[in-house]
Formats: structure tokens, C-alpha cells, sequence
């Protein structure tokens, strides 16, 4: 049966997001159980960082972002996001962050294991998603921009 977005969760007050990185592309619709979260990020669009390869969640890739405070506290809170899905740590137990799960993950930090909040989701290039954390794994740090599509 096929679904339309609302039926499947996703926001439809915030555009879909296209994000860049390491020449590949990927469309995320926004999450509604996430509001908050999806809130406050849209407001940074376009958003342009460096991705890294995690150390201890499996296979994923994040944006380190120390300190940084969106103000969202917990809301749709993982700790096993599915492939494509993207959490916004707000801090606590370890620094704030950007997950971006494009395999098996369950998203821990030296102290632990964490959860953040799931508020996008990759609709569209998903097939892509592994060879890219395959190459951030192997050739290190990419430019990722987030932005209206």
C-alpha cells in the first residue's frame, strides 16, 4: 500500500533538505515526532560542517559539535537509528552532535550508550549512503551541507 508522507510521520511545514557530501547527494524529509529538534535546525539552513567517521556507534558518521546548544532537549529519542536516519544528540553525558547512521549503529560515546533525537530521515540516495562512510572511514573528514532542496 502506499503511504503519503504524513501517513509515514514526516513534516510537511519544513521543505525536504538536500545534503551534500564527498559528491554525493541525498534528499531527508523531516521528522514530525521531532518537532522542536526539526525547529531549530531549520533555522541554521543552509547548514555546512565536517563529517567524521564514529569511533564507537558502528557504522555511522557524525558532526562533532562540542558545546552547541540548540535548545531542543530530548524528543524522539533513539539509541538505534535505521539506515538513513539522522539524531541530534543535545548533549549530556557527551558533547552535542549530528549522527548519520548508514549501517548498522547503536549511537554510544566513550561513556556509553546515548540517544538522540531522530528528526530527519534520507528518502532519496540512500544507496549511496554506505559508500560514503565508507570513504569518510577510510579517507577521513568531508564538507557536508545541509539546505532547502
Amino acid at each position: 500500500m502506499l503511504q503519503t508522507l504524513a501517513q509515514l510521520g514526516y513534516a510537511q511545514r519544513m521543505s525536504s533538505i538536500r545534503i551534500s557530501a564527498a559528491g554525493y547527494q541525498f534528499i531527508a524529509v523531516p521528522n514530525d515526532a521531532a518537532p522542536r529538534t526539526v525547529a531549530a535546525f531549520e533555522k541554521l539552513l543552509p547548514y555546512k560542517q565536517k563529517i567524521i567517521h564514529v569511533r564507537w556507534s558502528g557504522e555511522a558518521c557524525w558532526i562533532p559539535l562540542g558545546d552547541f546548544d540548540l535548545k531542543t532537549g530530548f524528543e524522539n529519542q533513539t539509541s538505534h537509528p535505521s539506515v538513513g536516519d539522522i539524531l541530534f544528540y543535545p548533549g549530556g553525558f557527551s558533547e552535542t552532535e549530528i549522527l548519520l547512521a548508514y549501517g548498522s549503529c547503536c549511537f554510544a560515546s566513550k561513556m556509553g550508550q546515548l540517544a538522540g533525537n531522530h528528526f530527519l530521515t534520507v528518502v532519496e540516495g540512500r544507496d549511496n549512503l554506505r559508500p560514503l562512510g565508507v570513504d569518510v572511514l577510510w579517507h577521513g573528514a568531508k564538507d557536508i551541507l545541509f539546505e532547502r532542496a
